[in-house]
């Protein structure tokens, strides 16, 4: 097999405002983090949350789209690539921390996940900024509790159009 993947997708809610910077070439860079939550019984029949925190990056067009409309609490479905990097701290102490590279956000809604102010952004992969996308209706994104779209789920008879 050739190749590989380097794909994440998560949905979670902003912990913070996004920090957005501008570089002295124009270009901005918006930095945040998202809270995913898992949920599950134990043995002893308790409920039980496990939040995992995922340091999120956009540029150019999808950093003015997380300024102009993201917030605290909000909830947010990202696509991107994992990215590892290392850095020396204040102390001179070797870090490495996991980035996530969104390079596709859509707006689910505030931080219950109402999916009134949906919508879908692409990073534009000619020129670094972005494309509202028409795949999916506003208010209609994906949510935590129906993370499969139902034309991918099992059983689905939508077979018809694969190229194989």
């Amino acid at each position: 097999m050739a190749g590989s993947v380097n794909k994440v997708i998560l949905i979670g809610n902003l912990g913070s405002d996004p920090e957005v910077r501008y570089l002295e070439s124009g270009s901005a860079v918006a930095k945040f983090n998202i809270a995913t939550t898992e949920s599950y019984t134990n043995k002893n029949g308790e409920r039980v949350d496990n939040t995992e925190w995922h340091r999120i990056e956009l540029w150019e067009g999808l950093a003015k789209v997380a300024e102009k409309y993201l917030k605290k609490g909000n909830q947010v479905y990202i696509e991107g690539r994992i990215r590892t990097d290392t850095w020396t701290d204040k102390e001179g102490q070797q870090r490495t921390g996991v980035t996530i590279r969104a390079n596709s956000m859509t707006l689910l809604g505030g931080p219950s996940g109402g999916g009134n102010s949906g919508g879908d952004y692409n990073q534009g992969a000619q020129q670094g900024g972005y494309q509202q996308s028409g795949n999916a209706p506003r208010g209609n994104a994906p949510r935590p509790s129906d993370p499969i779209p139902p034309s991918m789920a099992a059983g689905s008879n939508d077979d018809d159009d694969l190229p194989f």
